[in-house]
């Protein structure tokens, strides 16, 4: 009995193979139309597939598109310091091009006052309350600067040297309010010079005022102004400006000139200072019992 379910066994087996053949050899052969088991058979395999292969391709994209997010913030975060880096540079060159520019200048100023003697000096420090009055700069008496000695850019006069520490020095600007801030300067009018006194500043028109011109003075805009050296403090010729106008006084006695200022005020960063070189005579010999000038 045993042996019979063993053979029974072993024939079921044989049946089952050859029948698995015959199959696998009838899915091989070319047909146009599948039966309805592998129709069957393959829309179920398919549909898996599909159903598994569409949350796994999210679920993947998903990774990726955050692994992209973290990279392009990563780029984003190093373009941003290269901009800041970029942008910095670019303040810097602008400054070092600035300063190339009137330094450049300031050397062609210094070999056309050859007759002065002329020290370069930088701006460190101004005040914010007195910033058309007053700047510090980086040259002392242990640099020969002393009070009283002119002061000007590439551009004309700016002012003179208020007081001198060991260090730094004190200029006064010309647009200072200070009523003891006067110079002598004079009018290129052709053959003739007009002098008078720059004394005061218009801070609305940005103007420079030149009083006491002889009420005869036949001044016209845009003649040039300089100093005229009899004032005892500026070398003679340092350029001041340009006549912008010209305005009788309140008694009609003499004229006052307002006069464009060669020189920024505002924005200075390189300075010469020019002392005199020809013999500067006594204070007291130029003081008036009414009157000193400066």
């Amino acid at each position: 009995m045993p042996q019979f379910f063993l053979n029974k066994r072993l024939i079921i087996l044989l049946v089952s193979i050859i029948i698995l053949v015959a199959l696998i050899g009838f899915s091989l052969k070319d047909r146009e139309n599948l039966t309805w088991p592998e129709q069957f058979l393959k829309d179920t395999t398919g549909f898996i597939q599909n159903a598994v292969s569409s949350p796994v391709n999210y679920v993947a994209g998903f990774f990726e598109n955050v692994e992209d997010l973290q990279n392009t913030y990563k780029e984003n975060k190093e373009l941003k310091t290269r901009l800041d880096e970029l942008a910095r540079l670019e303040s810097e060159v602008q400054r070092l091009k600035k300063d190339n520019t009137e330094l450049r200048e300031i050397l062609d100023k210094k070999d056309s006052l050859s007759e002065f003697e002329p020290k370069q000096a930088t701006v460190i420090g101004r005040n914010p309350d007195r910033w058309h009055e007053l700047l510090i700069i980086n040259k002392g008496k242990n640099a020969g600067i002393e009070p009283n000695m002119a002061v000007i850019t590439s551009k004309g006069l700016i002012g003179k040297v208020k007081s001198s520490n060991t260090f730094t020095s004190t200029v006064q600007l010309l647009s200072s309010m200070d009523p003891t801030n006067r110079i002598s300067a004079k009018i290129q009018a052709g053959d003739n010079n007009f002098f008078g006194l720059i004394e005061g500043y218009d801070k609305e028109k940005g103007l420079l005022l030149l009083k006491r011109i002889p009420y005869d003075a036949k001044v016209k805009k845009d003649q040039n102004v300089i100093t005229s050296g009899l004032g005892g403090v500026f070398p003679e010729s340092l350029p001041i400006g340009k006549v912008v106008d010209v305005v009788p006084d309140e008694f009609g006695l003499t004229q006052t000139a307002y006069v464009k200022p060669g020189a920024d005020f505002y924005d200075i960063g390189h300075v010469m200072v020019v002392k005199r070189g020809a013999l500067q005579p006594e204070l007291m010999e130029m003081v008036d019992e009414k009157e000193e000038e400066l």
